[in-house]
């Protein structure tokens, strides 16, 4: 999904027609959010992590000592 949006940033950047790329993209999130109500009927209760959670991961991996990265976790 991740390389979809990026696409779709990429086409827009360059003023392009993003119309089929987008309609993808809209399309992995309603399939997701399907998912995710099946798995919340199912008994699935767990938060999910969102993009915060992800950016916050994703900083950390930049970080170019390891020793620092271990320390701020």
């Amino acid at each position: 999904m991740a390389d979809v949006e990026a696409s779709v940033r990429e086409l827009v950047d360059r003023d392009r027609d993003c119309t089929e790329k987008a309609l993808a993209q809209m399309d992995l999130r309603r399939k997701i959010n399907l998912l995710i109500g099946e798995w919340r009927a199912a008994g699935g209760g767990d938060v999910l992590p969102d993009v915060r959670d992800r950016v916050r991961l994703r900083s950390l991996k930049q970080v170019a000592d390891p020793a620092r990265t271990i320390a701020r976790r």
